[in-house]
C-alpha cells in the first residue's frame, strides 16, 4: 500500500510539472502577443532612457508589439525595482538597470525586494567610462599628482557628485579608497549641477560624462586627468586611463542592462536576449550610442548575473569603507 501510494504522487508529481512545462512551452510559443514595457528608474531624458527607447524602439520593429517606455524615478531607483519584482514573470515587464540597482543593497537598509534573487539577469548593453575631471587652476596633471595633493590636504580638496549613492559619488569613493586619501564629497542634485560647480571653482574635482565634459576641457576651462576604464576608451584614445596615469587597478564604467522577474520562462529570456542583442548591434544603434560616447558591450544572462553578483559586492566594500550607512 505505501508503494502503490508512493507511485500515486509520483505520477502526480510529473504530471503537475509536464502540465508546467506545457504551459511554459505555450506561453513562450506564442510571446509576445501583447504590448511591452520598459522599466526604466529615471527621469525622462537621461542617458539609460535614451538607451531604453533606443532599443525599445528596435524590438517593437523586430517582435511586432509595442514596447512602451515607463520612467519610474525614485528612493535610488527602488521604486522601480519593487514594481518588477511585483510584476507577473511573464517577459512583458523589463526592467533596464544600471549601477543604482547593485548599489541600492549598500544604500537602503529594508528592500522590498532580493536584489539577486528576485531578477533574471539578460544581457548587459552599454558602457561609458567617467572622466576624472579639475577645474584648470587646480595644479595637478594626472591622477598620481592629485593623489599626492590630497594626501598633503587631507579633506582639504573637494569633489562633487550627483548625489549620495549616484554613480559619480560611489566612483569617487572607490577612488578614495583605493588611492588612501580623504576628499571631501559634495553632493548636488544631478550631473548638471556637478559640472556648474566645476567650472565655477565651487568644487575641485568630479567624476564626470566626458563627452559632455570636452568642450570645456578644449576651452581650457577643465582638465582631464583620464578615463575610468581598464583601457583606454576608444572615442577618447588621446587620454589614459587612470591606472595608467597614477591608481593600479581602478576599473569603474558606467554600465546599464536588462533584468526581468525571477521566474521568467528559460525560452522568454532565450527569446529576449536573442532580441536585445539584434537590437544592441543594428547600425542605427550603434550610430546613436557612439555619438553619445557609449559602446555597446553584450553578454549572455550567466556573465551578466556574474557581473551583478560582482558589484553589489564592491559597492558593499566601497560603502563600508567610506562610512555611507544605509538609510
Amino acid at each position: 500500500m505505501a508503494i502503490q501510494n508512493l507511485r500515486h504522487a509520483t505520477c502526480a508529481t510529473v504530471c503537475l510539472c509536464t502540465a508546467f512545462l506545457v504551459s511554459g512551452q505555450a506561453a513562450s510559443q506564442s510571446y509576445p502577443s501583447k504590448p511591452l514595457r520598459i522599466v526604466v528608474p529615471f527621469s525622462p531624458g537621461g542617458g539609460n532612457d535614451a538607451m531604453a527607447r533606443l532599443v525599445g524602439a528596435r524590438l517593437t520593429e523586430t517582435l511586432g508589439q509595442q514596447v512602451v517606455i515607463e520612467n519610474r524615478p525614485g528612493a535610488a531607483g527602488a521604486i522601480a525595482s519593487e514594481a518588477v519584482a511585483a510584476a507577473p514573470a511573464d517577459g512583458y515587464t523589463i526592467y533596464l538597470v544600471s549601477t543604482n540597482f547593485t548599489a541600492a543593497p549598500s544604500l537602503v537598509r529594508k528592500l522590498p525586494f532580493d536584489t539577486e534573487r528576485d531578477f533574471a539577469p539578460i544581457t548587459r548593453l552599454g558602457v561609458v567610462p567617467a572622466a576624472l575631471i579639475t577645474h584648470a587652476s587646480l595644479p595637478v596633471r594626472s591622477a598620481k599628482e592629485l593623489i599626492a595633493l590630497a594626501r598633503a590636504r587631507p579633506g582639504q580638496v573637494t569633489f562633487g557628485s550627483a548625489g549620495v549613492g549616484s554613480g559619480s559619488h560611489l566612483g569617487g569613493e572607490l577612488f578614495k579608497m583605493l588611492a588612501g586619501i580623504d576628499m571631501l564629497h559634495v553632493p548636488y542634485k544631478g550631473s548638471a549641477l556637478v559640472t556648474t560647480a566645476l567650472l565655477s571653482g565651487e568644487v575641485m574635482v568630479a567624476l564626470s560624462d566626458p563627452i559632455s565634459s570636452m568642450p570645456h576641457v578644449k576651452a581650457g576651462r577643465l582638465k582631464n586627468l583620464g578615463v575610468t576604464t581598464a583601457e583606454r576608451w576608444p572615442l577618447l584614445p588621446d587620454y589614459p586611463t587612470l591606472a595608467e596615469s597614477g591608481l593600479p587597478g581602478y576599473n569603474n564604467v558606467i554600465w546599464n542592462g536588462i533584468v526581468v522577474r525571477q521566474g521568467t520562462p528559460a525560452a522568454i529570456i532565450d527569446r529576449l536576449h536573442g532580441e536585445f542583442i539584434e537590437a544592441v548591434k543594428s547600425p542605427q544603434v550603434v550610430s546613436s550610442l557612439a555619438a553619445a560616447g557609449t559602446r555597446a558591450m553584450v553578454s549572455s544572462p550567466d556573465e551578466f548575473g556574474t557581473f551583478i553578483r560582482n558589484e553589489i559586492a564592491k559597492w558593499r566594500k566601497v560603502t563600508a569603507a567610506a562610512g555611507i550607512r544605509p538609510n
